[in-house]
């Protein structure tokens, strides 16, 4: 009866366990500069995992660019067309950054403006350990940078978009001088 038992339940944690794998989503990012694949914490940020997807699922990111990119800190991409034109985005999402996942090499965060809960579809890699964004409190100067993803293959690509060389255009900053889109974002099959 107890082996019986045991075995019922080693099943259990096995079946939990592979559920809980199957709930992170992977997005390939095709860019002009390489591929790199991401992991989805559909558990830990499930508002921006749901988000990001949506923006994905919609080819909202096809074409955009990498518009912002700073060495030994992070490349941001997601709001922006050639040109530098701004594309539409939905309504805001709530701040997920209180979810325990830190901004570490590697892991994707949603931007956002000095509100907290201003993100939308924009998100950024961050190629270093950057402390300092993670959630400390709820207040408008601690609620860091929500956590929702990790690049699992291709951060190869990643060091290479963000060592690109840069300049101003405008009122921006940190441009790369020659374009790096997004080609096409798509989900993989679960």
């Amino acid at each position: 009866m107890i082996r019986r038992l045991n075995a019922l339940l080693l099943t259990l944690l096995l079946a939990v366990s592979s559920v809980a794998v199957a709930d992170n989503p992977k997005v390939v990012m095709e860019t002009s500069l390489g591929n790199f694949t991401i992991e989805l914490f559909a558990v830990k940020a499930t508002k921006s995992t749901k988000n990001f997807l949506k923006y994905v699922d919609d080819g909202y990111y096809d074409g955009l660019l990498f518009h912002r990119v700073i060495p030994n800190f992070m490349a941001q991409a997601g709001g922006f067309e050639p040109g530098l034109v701004r594309k539409q985005t939905r309504g805001a999402i709530e701040n997920e950054a209180n979810n325990g996942l830190k901004n570490t090499r590697g892991t994707l965060a949603m931007a956002r403006t000095g509100d907290p809960h201003s993100a939308t579809a924009q998100f950024f890699i961050n190629v270093n350990d950057n402390p300092y964004l993670d959630f400390k409190s709820e207040s408008r100067s601690g609620w860091g940078y929500a956590v929702f993803g990790q690049v699992i293959e291709g951060m190869d690509v990643v060091d290479k978009i963000v060592t690109s060389p840069t300049g101003n255009r405008g009122s921006f900053q940190n441009v790369p001088k020659e374009d790096i889109v997004i080609l096409k974002a798509s989900r993989l099959p679960e």
